[in-house]
């Protein structure tokens, strides 16, 4: 069962799919749902998607594609939308008409939760600030960002100082990367294995050992989903 901002996206989606025949940007679909961020819009999106409601399509920025509609919606019916949103939908499509679509580029703020260690433990700070992301860098699911501290994951080409993009759960498979919290009070970014009853945490750099901890002394809070480098 969707969510009313769920059905009124779905509907604006599909609404300038049939006017222009080219998906809304994120920053249209805030508009248009009178949402304070875009990362509403990226939750959104990403719970449609689950559901089986829409699919982005590959290698496209701004590339929306509606596989289903709620019972209750039939595709084509302008009258779906909130009258409001209708509104914004058709002045939007005239205007596509005028002009030609602008390159889509957009961005989620993601909440960056302070330094996670690429090495010994460090505590993982709670911060209030957040992180620019290019959309396209982000699948399906809830996302957060932490900076890598340390040197101890370099042959897996993540170095200090670069902006872990981290997709939150509590399951990992064996060989993935997570973002592991040790004892409720330390985190650290490692390759999660299960081994004889206990859970390894293998760095990918040959100066350091694996950490070996009992099960009930690590939780996982994520596995890595990409990374951000800035160059100065």
């Amino acid at each position: 069962m969707l969510t009313a901002k769920q059905h009124e996206l779905i509907r604006f989606i599909q609404q300038r799919l049939e006017a222009t025949g080219i998906s809304p940007s994120f920053e249209e679909m805030k508009e248009a749902l009178e949402l304070k961020s875009k990362s509403g819009v990226h939750r959104l999106i990403s719970a449609l998607e689950e559901r089986g409601f829409i699919r982005r399509l590959a290698n496209r920025a701004r590339a929306l594609e509606v596989i289903k509609m709620p019972e209750d919606v039939v595709p084509g019916t302008r009258a779906a939308l909130a009258p409001a949103a209708a509104n914004d939908a058709l002045a939007m499509a005239h205007a596509a008409k005028a002009v030609a679509p602008e390159p889509a580029n957009d961005v989620i703020e993601l909440p960056l939760h302070g330094r996670i260690a690429a090495g010994a433990p460090i505590e993982a700070l709670e911060g209030q600030t957040s992180l620019p992301v290019p959309a396209a860098l982000l699948g399906a699911g809830e996302h957060y960002a932490l900076e890598v501290s340390g040197d101890s994951m370099i042959e897996a080409g993540i170095f200090d100082g670069d902006f872990a993009l981290v997709k939150r759960t509590n399951t990992a498979r064996d060989g993935e990367i997570v973002v592991a919290l040790i004892r409720n009070e330390e985190a650290t970014l490692k390759y999660l294995r299960r081994e004889n009853g206990m859970i390894r945490l293998d760095p990918a750099n040959g100066m350091y050992d694996p950490q070996i901890y009992r099960p009930d002394e690590v939780e996982v809070q994520g596995k890595l989903a990409g990374l951000l480098r800035r160059y100065h």
